[in-house]
């Protein structure tokens, strides 16, 4: 139920908006507050836009501003400021209405959350020298049309406008808009205007506040704005020096004044730029700072103030440090930007990285920017080390491994029994961030695996062309730059992925699942000691602050690629937050075995049983059986399904299956399912031609592997099948770089470009093209020039495989 159906009496036209006094307030809520306040408040809440609700306990104790951006979706009470570049056009005449309807419609859905939300708004100024302009071009038309004649009319000029004046004009048309955009989300707005003399006046003050906690408690959104019509002209002064010296001279102190005297949790600062920056925005050097901390503005060089308004980042960074210090966090981040505008705000409240955090807590230890920027330098010194100095440090990882066991058990048993406690975590992620001595002993191996295949990996030249006589081109493999590997309780992943990034000269960072906190913290521990051995410490780095998968996934001007290891849901989940980075890796492990009517009988259950019940969460573990029809009934059928029913694997029946059953298992719900567990399906084809076309249509393109002592049946098979992996009478369980010889694996791809099927180093380098000429210009190549192509082959150099 709206404001404006509770205030019939007083309001009967939806494009009204009205000023209300705190008398009138309190006489309202005596008549109508018993019957209307309480079920605005507790009404179910209703979804008008597809800007996701956020449930949540919205209670805090006001005092003391968030530390980290993951506390603001627990703000209850946010001003939100728009600048005069957010609420205005380009022209700077009128108001850019889109950007408005969707700041409106944001500030709903966080109003129907249970927030109270309050809107300092620009923009009377801009609306009505549109409307002022209208008027004085239709007046001076028509005196010179009836004085002057039509010749003159087109030299009419307008005159230059006051801004008092136009933001009189502007004022009601202003929040009769504000009024009819709230209305469609059955929401209420209500109209202050203020100047500077009401803060400083005790009792106007007083007023001020009891009309806005009124207000607040009826579930209105205030909508606050200076009164331009009458404030006077700002003076210069001393003030912003302490909380309680704020002199309102623009909608920056206003709302900062505002926010600390109605205690506000958040205040929202939307302004034409994404945020602060360490020198003006657009010179090449400028770097938008994400957290920005009472005591570093000696760090910050401002520029020019917007094209409209009365204050620039500078006067946003005193009001903004002013609220802070009177215990409100304040983001200010980009309104008009037409690819962020829409969720700015909801993104801020969720506590995504948006523009730039005011905090008053200082991290630890180095921001992930800073890690960013520590591990690109670290990977390139690391790429200009010797082969025998990269295996060198792998070899030195490796031992530690073995020698370090006790400690790294120890750590991973902290991880265990927390998880245990706390219930979050299901059986088979529980066998995943279990370590153990052979588990340990089996990383040493791949390790040294890596170092001794590592020796002939950057700086190998593919390919050789002689161009013309003294020019000659190669191609070389050189390192991809900073990798981000996000994984989820696998702190074995730790040292084999940071090996193969120490082996193919690459800069690493990575986020580990809270789950494995103490395991990561150790290894990556062990990780830098083996790097210090060669000065590089600062190529690996373990992302251990507060920043969200989704945060990560958008430094793109840091991060080159990124791999993900865990659960279908978290790659889907990187590959669709991921802005302009590559993701190497797969969202399914959906593995098939067929069985074909010349399998053999000893064959079939030994790889049947391994691919499925070895380690059934794994993403290479086999997740649909398809049998062929004729083996329906026979003994071999029997055998399978004996021993899937003693490995306790429950069957789900695909659809033509079912069909041929009397009583069958549940039927399969999806064709494309990965269980991750000791469950599959069983699904009947014709042959292998079928087979084929099944694992088109329901696979991942993973692995798949066809059971058979038919040669040409099998050949078929491997060639047809358009999967990473392919094999022919094997275990799906194969499909891994430790298996396949390459030490160790960052992921399974099922890409088509770059790296396919088990990553290992190879796949973790590109190349780049060295030129070496003498003097050589592409003129002298043109019909009258003095020199030919040539484009010879050269041999290789010989490679190193020992």
């Amino acid at each position: 139920m709206s404001c404006q159906a509770a205030l019939s009496p007083l309001v009967r036209s939806p494009g009204w908006c009205f000023v209300l006094s705190p008398h009138a307030i309190a006489a309202i809520s005596r008549f109508y507050l018993p019957h209307h306040t309480q079920s605005l408040r507790n009404e179910s809440i209703r979804c008008w836009s597809n800007i996701p609700f956020i449930t949540m306990p919205l209670s805090r104790a006001h005092g003391k501003s968030f530390a980290h951006r993951s506390e603001l979706k627990h703000a209850k009470r946010i001003v939100v400021k728009l600048g005069s570049a957010v609420v205005t056009r380009g022209d700077e005449c009128g108001l850019a209405l889109g950007r408005l309807a969707s700041i409106v419609e944001q500030v709903s859905v966080l109003q129907n959350q249970g927030r109270e939300m309050m809107i300092v708004t620009s923009g009377a100024v801009a609306f009505g020298k549109q409307r002022l302009r209208h008027e004085i071009l239709l007046s001076q038309s028509v005196r010179q049309a009836l004085h002057s004649g039509q010749s003159q009319l087109k030299d009419m000029a307008i005159p230059v406008l006051e801004a008092r004046a136009c933001a009189a004009a502007g004022q009601s048309g202003l929040m009769a808009l504000y009024e009819a955009m709230f209305t469609q989300y059955s929401i209420c707005a209500a109209q202050i205007l203020v100047t500077n003399l009401d803060f400083h006046d005790e009792q106007k003050r007083r007023n001020l506040n009891g009309t806005l906690h009124e207000l607040l408690r009826m579930n209105i959104v205030p909508i606050i704005n200076t009164n331009d019509a009458v404030v006077p002209p700002p003076e210069p002064n001393s003030d912003l020096q302490g909380v309680n010296v704020i002199s309102v001279k623009d909608n920056d102190s206003l709302a900062a004044r505002l926010a600390v005297e109605m205690k506000t949790d958040l205040l929202i600062v939307l302004s034409d730029v994404e945020g602060l920056f360490n020198s003006p925005p657009g010179s090449d050097d400028a770097k938008l700072i994400d957290i920005f901390y009472p005591g570093d503005q000696q760090s910050v060089t401002f520029g020019t103030k917007s094209r409209v308004g009365m204050g620039g980042m500078e006067a946003k960074v005193k009001a903004a440090l002013w609220a802070l210090q009177g215990g409100t966090s304040v983001v200010i981040a980009n309104g008009t930007h037409p690819k962020i505008s829409g969720h700015v705000i909801t993104d801020i409240v969720e506590g995504k990285k948006v523009g730039t955090f005011f905090s008053e807590v200082k991290p630890a230890g180095p921001t992930v920017e800073q890690q960013g920027e520590m591990s690109r330098a670290g990977g390139r010194t690391l790429a200009a080390l010797q082969p025998e100095q990269r295996a060198e440090i792998i070899y030195r990882l490796a031992d530690l491994l073995t020698d370090q066991r006790e400690e790294i058990l120890l750590a991973n048993k902290k991880d265990l029994e927390e998880a245990e406690n706390k219930g979050r975590l299901a059986l088979p992620l529980l066998k995943r961030l279990s370590l153990s001595t052979s588990k340990l002993n089996s990383l040493a191996i791949g390790l040294r695996q890596i170092a001794a295949s590592s020796q002939d990996s950057v700086g190998r030249i593919i390919r050789r062309t002689r161009i013309a006589k003294d020019l000659e081109l190669e191609q070389v493999t050189v390192p991809i730059g900073v990798l981000l590997v996000i994984f989820e309780s696998r702190p074995d992943c730790l040292p084999q992925v940071s090996a193969l990034a120490i082996a193919s000269g690459n800069g690493l960072l990575l986020k580990g699942g809270k789950e494995a906190a103490y395991s990561n913290q150790i290894l990556h521990h062990l990780t830098q000691e083996a790097l210090s051995i060669h000065g590089v410490k600062d190529a690996v780095q373990l992302v251990n602050t507060r920043e969200e998968v989704e945060d990560l996934c958008r430094l793109d001007k840091l991060i080159d690629l990124i791999i993900p290891r865990g659960s279908s849901q978290l790659v889907r989940n990187i590959q669709k937050a991921a802005k302009g980075i590559p993701v190497m890796g797969h969202s399914e492990g959906i593995c098939h075995v067929y069985v074909d009517t010349d399998a053999s009988v000893e064959k079939v259950t030994r790889i049947i049983r391994d691919s499925k019940c070895e380690y059934p969460a794994a993403c290479n573990a086999l997740e649909t059986l398809l049998i062929h029809r004729d083996l329906l009934r026979t003994p071999l059928f029997d055998q399978i399904i004996d021993m899937l029913r003693v490995e306790q694997v429950k069957i789900h029946a695909g659809p033509k299956f079912a069909s041929y059953l009397t009583f069958s298992p549940s039927e399969v719900k999806s064709l494309r399912t990965e269980y991750g567990d000791l469950e599959c399906c069983i699904e009947v084809v014709d042959g292998v031609h079928e087979a084929v076309e099944h694992i088109h249509k329901y696979g991942s393109s993973h692995t798949d592997v066809i059971i058979t002592e038919n040669e040409k049946t099998a050949e078929f098979f491997l060639q047809h099948v358009d999967s990473a992996c392919v094999f022919w009478n094997a275990s799906t369980r194969f499909s891994d770089g430790y298996r396949f010889g390459l030490g160790a694996e960052v992921g399974i791809s099922t890409s088509r470009i770059h790296a396919r099927g088990p990553v290992g180093i190879e796949g973790l380098l590109t190349t780049k093209w060295l030129l070496r000429g003498d003097n050589h210009v592409v003129s002298d190549f043109s019909d009258q020039g003095s020199m030919k192509y040539l484009h010879e082959s050269l041999p290789l150099p010989h490679r190193n495989t020992s």
